[in-house]
């Protein structure tokens, strides 16, 4: 062993109590302490601070660390003074700071007492800061958190990019880059923007292979199965992320009455009330905490034992940092996300009002996210093909860990499909992104393909016996398993590999999987398979249920989905509701459903309990926070009003299409609703007589079954409508 190993081990021990350096951690040191320009990749809770921490306590001078999170900052400040006898070894300079205090701050550098100093990017960039930083003995700059640099990071600060300039004023000293998230593509930015093409680059594997992968379909009882998810690890630490503030403030007061010890947080809230629930949530005072992403940067607690993403991310990077949260002490750590399309339809909606180029970088991150939820493949094996690791799914590390893996769904022969795929890439000269060859195999023209007489090609319409669905399985297939890549200047158009050409030449067998198809996910069609985690219904009941809703239809004329939908036969073959005020519990049950349609449910269910001694669960039944009856009372006293359903909707604040699902649960649930004053304007007597007759005759009740059965002659929302009339008039 060298001195400097000595040194550093002795370093360790002495400020940080550890007598093992963890994963590249020294070799990351010894760059720095060497003078080196350094660039590290290393997952959330690898010990990323640790590397630019103990460099700047054994070097001469003051470490400059560059951090956009004033939450992280204050924690690792707090840590390093509970190190030392000194209080100014470590500063914060920001706005926060009065003028005594910022005195304070240089006159310990001066000093030389200062070891580390933080800085936001906004305060480095301050003439007087860099005036007198100038003149100071400054050891390295640490950029923390270095992915902001790329506008193809999933948090580009454009303050970021001038930090190599500025470095450069204040002295010629190396610079650490640090990220815990980092396609090649934002690499290859970090490095190029901060001008250190030369860096020493360590990169740890982004393989967390104690977490659990799981994505289950979003759909209208996902505030049950959440619940009924943390009753299932009661005690237990966890994370659930919204994209908005309002849902983060639904969800934390569903669970609170619900019963689980749960907070806000959110940037809506001042800065006590955050700082209050951040620390009650690390005191384990409360289980649970409903955040937006500003929740959880740099808060280093290693037991949060699960993450759940109510909705979807934006990119991939965001949703491998936020689940990398979970389980950061190497025990459990269970990840669950919720995935509807039309979330996704929702964020690329946000993002039509941005810049050109801003739009296409989020969709092509959009897509990827896309990708991973419906992807039937390892998700484990996803994730790290996106961070440009390749992982054995037969021997690596956790590769059972996800619910792909655990039931697995049918695989396929592709040899011949997969060869066409590649020829299409190769012929069409290498220039198109996925959606583009999805096209070129199905045949379909658009202005992009007619521009390069694609359209005009003999293989133009070569794959048109399969789906859109099978082609874009295929493209994500083939690119994680090396025959295709993606180009990393022009981001997203798709490229042959040298693997991909000879699997042309010599084709040998490829079996597919084909992805998951989530349609339709805020309708009732599919909440069944969205318990996957949770109870399971009882097959014989539910037989027996489905009997009874047929008969009891029958005797009232009206199709079988009217009296009950399937999801509520389910979750009464889940919870066996015997009482008429249980049966009003059951999802999509409502007063007027149970009155009406209940009374024989509820005498089969207590018949079949008692036969079979059935233990009924009595943890199952999910309070509602009373907003939502209040929201139905307005909707029902609006539209008795003859009020535009426009206007109703924003005068609550909601989206058209979401007016439109709580009118679909209000009359699934029982109660009738007069929308005829808004269809009467919408489509004339013959039309609405066509659309009622195919509801009454239906054996579902599915819009998109119907938008095929009419081929496009109405618009959704048109026959949306018409079935809230049909719901409200022929079952309530």
């Amino acid at each position: 062993m060298n001195n400097i190993e000595i040194d550093l081990h002795k370093a360790l021990k002495k400020y940080f109590g550890f007598d093992e350096f963890k994963g590249l951690q020294e070799g990351v040191i010894k760059s720095i302490i060497e003078g080196n320009d350094t660039f590290v990749i290393m997952p959330t809770g690898g010990g990323k601070s640790l590397c630019y921490q103990l460099p700047a306590l054994v070097k001469e001078g003051t470490a400059i660390v560059v951090s956009p999170l004033i939450a992280l900052m204050k924690n690792q400040v707090d840590a390093i003074r509970g190190i030392s006898a000194e209080f100014g070894i470590a500063h914060v300079l920001n706005s926060s700071l009065n003028k005594t205090e910022v005195t304070q701050v240089k006159n310990d550098i001066e000093k030389g007492i200062t070891k580390l100093l933080y800085v936001a990017p906004e305060s480095l960039i301050k003439e007087e800061y860099v005036d007198f930083l100038k003149d100071q003995n400054i050891s390295f700059v640490a950029i923390d958190e270095a992915h902001c640099i790329s506008e193809w990071g999933h948090d580009f600060r454009p303050e970021y990019r001038n930090l190599r300039t500025i470095i450069e004023k204040i002295d010629n000293v190396p610079i650490i880059g640090l990220t815990a998230t980092a396609t090649q593509k934002v690499q290859e930015d970090i490095l190029k923007t901060l001008g250190m093409s030369d860096a020493n680059t360590f990169k740890a594997s982004f393989n967390r292979p104690n977490l659990f992968y799981e994505v289950r379909p979003k759909t209208t009882n996902v505030n049950s199965d959440i619940i009924r998810f943390i009753n299932q690890h009661l005690g237990k630490s966890g994370i659930i992320y919204c994209l908005s503030r309002k849902k983060v403030e639904d969800i934390a007061q569903l669970l609170q009455v619900n019963g689980i010890k749960a907070v806000p947080y959110h940037a809506g809230l001042d800065a006590k009330t955050r700082a209050k629930h951040q620390d009650m949530f690390l005191m384990e005072d409360v289980d649970v905490v409903v955040a937006t992403i500003a929740f959880g940067m740099g808060i280093d607690k290693p037991d949060v034992r699960f993450v759940i993403h109510h909705d979807i991310p934006k990119s991939l990077e965001s949703y491998y940092q936020e689940t990398g949260r979970a389980g950061r002490d190497g025990g459990e750590g269970y990840c669950l996300a919720y995935y509807s399309y039309k979330d996704i339809e929702k964020l690329e909606k946000f993002l039509s009002g941005k810049p050109v180029a801003e739009q296409e970088i989020g969709n092509a991150l959009l897509q990827e996210v896309v990708g991973y939820a419906e992807t039937s493949m390892s998700r484990r094996k996803y994730l790290l093909h996106y961070f440009g690791e390749e992982f054995d799914e037969a021997n690596g590390l956790g590769a059972d860990m996800d619910d792909n893996v655990r039931n697995p769904k049918k695989k396929f022969e592709a040899q011949n499909e997969l060869k066409k795929l590649l020829e299409v890439v190769r012929d069409t000269t290498q220039k198109y992104k996925a959606k583009e060859l999805v096209n070129t195999l199905m045949g379909k023209v658009n202005a992009l393909l007619k521009s390069h007489k694609t359209n005009e090609q003999s293989f133009f319409g070569c794959g048109k016996d399969k789906d859109k669905y099978y082609w874009t399985a295929l493209i994500r297939q083939a690119l994680v398993a090396g025959y295709l890549k993606k180009e990393i200047e022009q981001y997203g158009v798709i490229k042959i590999t040298e693997k991909g050409l000879d699997f042309i030449n010599k084709p040998a067998s490829f079996m597919m999987t084909e992805d998951h198809k989530y349609n339709e996910t805020n309708d009732a069609a599919i909440v069944a398979s969205a318990k996957g985690g949770g109870g399971v219904a009882d097959e014989l009941l539910l037989k027996m249920l489905k009997d009874l809703q047929k008969s009891v239809a029958k005797k009232n004329g009206v199709p079988p989905y009217a009296v009950f939908q399937e999801p509520s036969l389910e979750d009464m073959a889940l919870k066996y509701p015997i009482t008429m005020d249980e049966l009003k519990n059951i999802f999509g049950v409502g007063e007027g459903k149970a009155r009406k349609f209940g009374k024989p449910f509820v005498e089969l269910i207590a018949r079949y309990v008692e036969e079979n001694d059935v233990i009924r669960p009595d943890d199952f039944i999910v309070k509602s926070t009373g907003e939502s009856s209040a929201l139905k009372l307005f909707i029902i006293q609006n539209t008795d009003r003859k009020i535009p359903l426009v206007d109703i909707a924003k005068s609550k604040g909601l989206e058209f299409h979401e007016l439109i699902m709580e009118m679909q649960r209000i009359v699934y649930s029982g109660t009738k609703i007069n929308i005829d004053y808004c269809i009467n304007e919408m489509l004339d007597e013959d039309q609405q007589e066509e659309i009622f007759e195919y509801f009454m005759e239906s054996d579902n009740d599915r819009i998109q079954d119907a938008i095929d059965e009419f081929d496009g002659e109405y618009e959704e929302e048109e026959l949306r409508l018409m079935r809230i009339k049909f719901i409200s008039e022929v079952a309530n």
